[in-house]
């Protein structure tokens, strides 16, 4: 018998069991501990095949990819490969060749039907080369897309250059799934210019009433680390130090960047891993003044003595 014993939140009303078994076979819902059928003609809404490995899986499988939102339809269209393949993988005859690219001409026209969708097509690409620039994350393209949408959706495009609002958008997500991307850094890879995007990001933000918490510099630690070749025990006590700075107030009005990079300076130091303040600066952005002074002030106020 195909059965799934599971306990759920649905009891029974005879006894008041939570302990039920669907049995598929039968198509029913039943107590196990009385025997009282809950259900009967249950859906199994599961694939009618079976798989015993992923090869079969991905063989018997005839559904598309998930929905998406960093596609301007939502990946919910049908696409014509690019490939000049039939279904049993063989070459397409020449002669057919010319009506398939056609076809698939055609395709890419029709998926696009007005200026809305025209309108999200160059932001979703726009999106997807800025974030594949920047190396983002799966999750952080799927937030700025949905960010993008609602921008749409209560016309704050409008008089704003896309490159702008995607840019902002994106540096929005960044900053809304606390992955450490600056304005700088996705300025370098966009289209317009930093102070642009600046001013889209501020409209965008309030306009959406979306809450952005403050950047903590211990987010960019792990990155800085990792470009500067540095153990995991730099991190940690670059991350010590950062904690006791926070808990002091010393990073208030400071620049997230420069208070992580003087705190892995330190920490560098301290673990006898030295890195020049050069190095440290250039991997956070900042200048060797900046560094400087955020160490100074650190090794001031929480009472460190390092030998530089």
């Amino acid at each position: 018998m195909n059965e799934d014993v599971t306990k759920t939140k649905q009891a029974c009303p005879e006894c008041g069991s939570s302990k039920l078994v669907r049995d598929f076979d039968r198509g029913e819902l039943i107590c196990m501990t009385c025997g009282l059928v809950l259900k009967d003609k249950y859906f199994d809404m599961g694939p009618e095949w079976r798989a015993f490995d992923s090869d079969q899986r991905d063989k018997r499988g005839r559904v598309g990819a998930p929905m998406t939102y960093t596609i301007h339809d939502k990946g919910l269209s049908t696409v014509i490969d690019w490939r000049n393949k039939d279904v049993h993988g063989k070459d397409i005859s020449p002669t057919s060749r010319a009506q398939i690219y056609r076809l698939r001409k055609w395709q890419r026209r029709i998926r696009v039907s007005d200026a809305a969708e025209r309108n999200l097509a160059f932001a979703m690409a726009e999106l997807d080369r800025i974030s594949s620039h920047l190396s983002l994350p799966r999750g952080i393209r799927e937030t700025a897309a949905i960010i993008y949408r609602k921008a749409v959706e209560q016309n704050l495009i409008r008089g704003r250059s896309i490159e702008s609002v995607t840019a902002a958008c994106l540096y929005a997500a960044c900053r809304q799934r606390g992955v450490p991307r600056t304005l700088e850094e996705i300025a370098e890879h966009a289209r317009v210019d930093k102070k642009e995007i600046g001013r889209s990001y501020r409209f965008v933000i309030k306009e959406l009433n979306i809450k952005i918490n403050p950047t903590n510099p211990v987010d960019y630690i792990g990155r800085f680390a990792s470009e500067l070749g540095l153990s995991g025990a730099v991190q940690k006590r670059a991350i010590e130090i950062l904690n006791e700075a926070i808990k002091l107030g010393l990073t208030s009005g400071r620049g997230p960047m420069g208070v992580a990079a003087a705190a892995l300076y330190i920490a560098s130091i301290e673990m006898g891993e030295r890195r020049t303040q050069r190095d440290v600066s250039d991997v956070a952005k900042v200048t060797e003044v900046t560094v400087r002074n955020r160490y100074k002030e650190l090794q001031e106020k929480l009472g460190l003595s390092v030998d530089v």
